[in-house]
């Protein structure tokens, strides 16, 4: 429905050390969400922030000689700078030291101490500082905290307590009649489970720390930090300072946040809101943690991920793609620097970008470059629009159900398939027949048209990358007017469109192996072993033809071997290549690489190698020779 609010969170983090790539990771998500409920024409209301109180901050400043605000100061504003670089659409920033929130906090405590549900006792228990939470002895872990298995520590204080209990038989209730509550489902299990084990009153306030923000009827206690940074949500929503605005985008339609504390959202936080009166947000979705070579991030362990030097050297959308598509939302995902290349040449180089050159080169070599439309169709064109329509349908679907990861295969899927219809339909062929200039004009309309569409589909994902594709069929994209529909309804391409000169937007990255200097020595002089001259006329026996790689795959107990089926133009050939330690079977896919054609065939571990493709060797270095862009069947001469 056009214009039906959404409010989406993330949680606000903790500025108590440096950024990590799980930052990018669960603000991309939301970011992606917010871009995509836009697009569909929802009006939005984006939100993310700082949760800046607590016994953890106070104690790092004070190591640090400088005072808590202070301390939240610089790491705050490296959080607005990660967005920043992100592209992070938010609509509020919240601080939890804004004095807005502090009126709110203050507002509903005395609002529920007044009706009795929260009430003065003394604590003594076990207390995680490193997680700001209070635990049973019975809930802990070999006696250590169970969600971060450190050590607890013994606290005893007069605190106040919220009568959690009070609420337990509705709270459960709530869940189980309201099955989306709690994403995924075996959240949702983890929690009912912990609710049926008793809900426990809660100490919400402490008084041996002082940073935070002071009961309003007894100040000599502050208001513990859950309490307080849960309440966020709905200072930003506007619950005491703007009526019209709460009304509209309270309740919250998600809180994306991280599966350590779906447990304070999904229990806690709906406590609250029913002591208070007031709606239930309409879903607490849960993402996995993301771990580096299988491993979970820690600073003991040395492999925390910074984000913004990852963004420096590859991009920040390149970044955005491979969380977004390498993790299926609410499982763990693994990142490694590796597989981030690989998805960056295989999907983002040789897919999209291969198709968006391609096509853009030869609207400029053929066609004088002029976008030209004809009404001539064959049942390829069918065939490809059909998918075009069907892939823009499956997209809006995915989307509503937050299944991210598969909404990009599905796109992709729909990339390679106009990859594949520039192979079958030749328009290099038919550029040599005036005759069919006609159908030449059709297939290069066809091609802008899916990646005009294709740019529409991937903008909540990569917000940089659109414009660029746009720009390069000779468009102007605009955020704010562009709509969902726009890419679903086919041959909205003005025909007459000049398009510009073809520039790559992600370049092919190669990496090179990092070998230490231990010693410099003098280069021993390099001997070039002599070879007899040929003639042109012996040259000339070589039939030397660009080919395009249509797939790749190891040969079985073979480390040096990879198979290769080759588009020629005219025919379709297999070829055995010794060149595995070089390149990974994907990285191959989509090259237009040179090849002789007319090399004697060979049987090479049972397979007919017929024709080898060219590379250059220096050392231990290897890569093929390639022609990016030339049709198959080209001469090399």
């Amino acid at each position: 429905m056009a214009n039906k609010p959404f409010y989406i969170t993330t949680p606000i983090y903790y500025p108590s050390d440096k950024l990590h790539i799980g930052h990018a990771y669960c603000t991309s998500l939301a970011d992606t969400i917010a871009r995509y409920k836009r697009l569909a024409g929802n009006d939005v209301f984006f939100l993310t922030g700082s949760d800046e109180h607590g016994q953890k901050i106070q104690r790092k400043a004070v190591e640090l000689g400088i005072s808590p605000k202070e301390y939240v100061d610089k790491i705050v504003a490296s959080f607005k700078n990660l967005w920043e670089k992100l592209s992070i659409s938010n609509d509020d920033f919240i601080r939890t030291t804004d004095q807005r929130h502090r009126e709110v906090v203050q507002t509903i405590f005395q609002k529920i101490y007044d009706q009795g549900d929260i009430y003065k006792s003394a604590y003594e228990g076990l207390y995680c500082t490193p997680c700001e939470t209070f635990w049973l002895e019975r809930q802990l872990v070999d006696g250590k905290c169970p969600d971060c298995g450190r050590a607890v520590e013994t606290v005893q204080e007069e605190s106040y307590f919220f009568r959690m209990s009070k609420y337990q038989d509705k709270l459960l209730a709530y869940i189980e009649e309201n099955p989306d509550f709690i994403q995924p489902v075996s959240r949702r299990n983890e929690m009912i489970n912990f609710i049926k084990g008793g809900l426990e009153d809660l100490c919400v306030s402490r008084t041996t720390f002082d940073w935070g923000i002071p009961v309003p009827f007894d100040t000599k206690h502050v208001v513990y930090v859950w309490f307080d940074a849960l309440v966020n949500y709905i200072t930003a929503a506007g619950y005491l300072d703007n009526k019209n605005k709460f009304d509209k985008y309270w309740p919250a339609d998600v809180h994306l946040v991280g599966k350590e504390i779906v447990r304070f959202h999904s229990i806690i936080w709906p406590v609250i809101l029913m002591a208070l009166g007031l709606e239930i947000p309409k879903m607490v979705y849960g993402h996995g943690w993301l771990v580096v070579e299988g491993d979970k991030m820690s600073k003991s362990k040395g492999n925390v991920i910074d984000p913004i030097a990852l963004i420096d050297e590859f991009g920040a959308d390149a970044i955005r793609y491979f969380l977004l598509r390498e993790i299926t939302l609410g499982n763990d995902g693994n990142f490694s620097r590796d597989a981030l290349i690989q998805r960056i040449n295989a999907d983002l180089a040789n897919d999209l970008g291969n198709l968006l050159h391609r096509t853009i080169n030869m609207i400029n070599r053929f066609c004088g470059g002029v976008i030209t439309a004809s009404s001539a169709t064959e049942p390829i064109d069918e065939e490809l629009i059909k998918l075009v329509k069907a892939t823009a349908t499956d997209y809006e679907r995915l989307m509503d159900n937050f299944d991210l990861n598969s909404t990009i295969k599905s796109i992709w899927a729909l990339i390679s398939r106009a990859n594949k219809y520039i192979d079958e339909t030749g328009p290099w062929a038919l550029a040599k027949d005036a005759a069919k200039k006609e159908r030449l004009n059709t297939v290069l309309y066809n091609l802008a048209e899916v990646l005009r569409i294709v740019a529409i589909l991937i903008s909540p994902f990569m917000p940089n990358t659109s414009p660029r594709i746009w720009q390069q069929l000779g468009l102007s994209y605009n955020t704010k007017t562009i709509k969902l529909s726009d890419a679903q309804h086919w041959g909205l391409l003005p025909v007459e469109t000049k398009v510009a000169t073809p520039e790559p937007i992600f370049p092919r990255i190669e990496e090179k192996e990092q070998v230490p200097v231990l010693e410099v020595k003098p280069e021993p002089k390099v001997v070039v072993p002599e070879t007899p001259e040929v003639t042109i006329e012996d040259f000339a026996k070589l039939d030397l033809r660009v080919v395009r790689v249509l797939a790749a795959e190891k040969v079985e107990k073979a480390d040096k071997l990879l198979k290769l089926t080759v588009d020629l133009g005219s025919e379709q050939r297999t070829i055995v290549s010794g060149i595995a330690k070089h390149y990974l079977p994907d990285e191959l896919v989509g090259k237009d690489v040179v090849m002789i054609v007319n090399l004697k065939p060979a049987k090479i571990r049972g397979i007919e190698s017929r024709g080898m493709v060219l590379a250059a060797s220096s050392g231990d270095l290897l890569k093929v020779v390639t022609a990016e862009g030339m049709p198959s069947g080209s001469k090399v001469k």
